[in-house]
């Protein structure tokens, strides 16, 4: 399968502005956001996150429109991007994840996706949709390639998603952004995927213990 660029289009753009922050009113009872990383103007961001449910597709978009005013794109999977299309449209890109050599183009796409203004990109490593458990989230070894081959001034944050049913039958959303990763660019490939498993894992652990309990550090948005 061919890759997919992104093709943004200002028009899908405020389209899907409008109507992801529409839904997201309509779907949940609330949704709330800790946020330890405020981007600057020149900041350059790239976004990892545990992949949990279809919201995923969506939140890239809200989340730079609404929160970080930021340039965004996102990969996604080839065989969605061809399903739904319009995600081109709003940043997305493609991946192949079977395919090895097909990865690195998307990658390295990647790479030259963060030399735009104001850029941020998003990936979910795990790669598939994983249910949020109390087990450690297994990441693909593509964030680790992009960390080791992009800029130092390349911020790298963590964001975790987790939604709960606890208190009415509409879910609520929470979303704990963390703070950038400082590290070693000298790690091995396997050392960083650590690292970068146990930065979401931290932050699901704690979102899991407030959600529907206390908001601690969380807003309404």
């Amino acid at each position: 399968m061919n890759f997919i660029p992104a093709k943004e289009s200002r028009f899908y753009i405020l389209f899907f502005d409008f109507y992801i922050r529409w839904l997201l009113k309509r779907r949940f009872k609330k949704v709330w956001i800790k946020q330890n990383y405020v981007p600057q103007s020149s900041s350059k961001t790239v976004y990892f996150a545990n992949h949990n449910s279809w919201w995923d597709g969506l939140l890239p978009l809200f989340l730079s429109r609404k929160v970080f005013k930021q340039n965004a794109r996102a990969f996604m999977e080839d065989k969605q991007m061809v399903q739904y299309s319009f995600f081109s449209k709003i940043g997305a890109f493609s991946v192949n994840l079977t395919n090895t050599k097909s990865t690195i183009q998307s990658l390295r796409y990647a790479v030259n996706s963060l030399n735009r203004e104001t850029a941020s990109l998003y990936i979910y490593p795990e790669g598939e949709l994983t249910p949020v458990t109390s087990s450690k989230p297994t990441f693909k070894h593509g964030l680790a390639w992009l960390f080791q081959n992009l800029d130092t001034n390349v911020d790298f944050v963590p964001i975790a998603f987790y939604t709960h049913n606890f208190s009415a039958s509409k879910p609520e959303l929470y979303i704990q952004v963390g703070n950038p990763i400082t590290c070693d660019h000298n790690l091995s490939k396997s050392e960083l995927t650590n690292l970068f498993e146990n930065e979401v894992h931290n932050l699901l652990i704690y979102t899991r213990e407030v959600a529907g309990k206390t908001n601690d550090g969380f807003k309404k948005i």
